[in-house]
């Protein structure tokens, strides 16, 4: 069975950090571009980073860029978004996905054919 399983979300105040996985499983991670999303209650859904699959190349929302970091560990088949100074305005449910090929419109995720079930990420104090 094809999926890919989120973790790592939780609670943390301002100013904190979390690092989340997507671990893949009936498919090898590193054939496919890996790109994170979130959706914040009432909001439309975000694509925050991606890693392309074809070289490496990496790409971050402007709400994110230098606070988060995307990474691939391909022995572990696992994708994971270090996120540092988290701010209130990150709280989402964060997904994962992954797309056989990513276009410049990857953060609408019409690129990305399989989908996590998300993890909640709460900042608050």
């Amino acid at each position: 069975q094809v999926q890919v399983v989120e973790s790592g979300g939780g609670l943390v105040q301002p100013g904190g950090s979390l690092r989340l996985s997507c671990e893949a499983s009936g498919f090898t991670l590193d054939h496919y571009s890996i790109g994170w999303f979130r959706q914040a209650p009432g909001k439309e859904r975000e694509g925050v980073s991606c890693i392309s699959s074809f070289d490496g190349s990496t790409y971050y929302a402007d709400s994110v860029k230098g606070r988060f970091t995307i990474s691939r560990d391909n022995a572990k088949n696992t994708v994971f978004l270090q996120m540092d100074s988290l701010k209130p305005e990150d709280t989402a449910v964060y997904y994962c996905a992954a797309a056989p090929m990513i276009t410049r419109l990857w953060t609408n995720g019409v690129d990305f054919d399989y989908w996590g079930q998300g993890t909640q990420v709460t900042v608050s104090s």
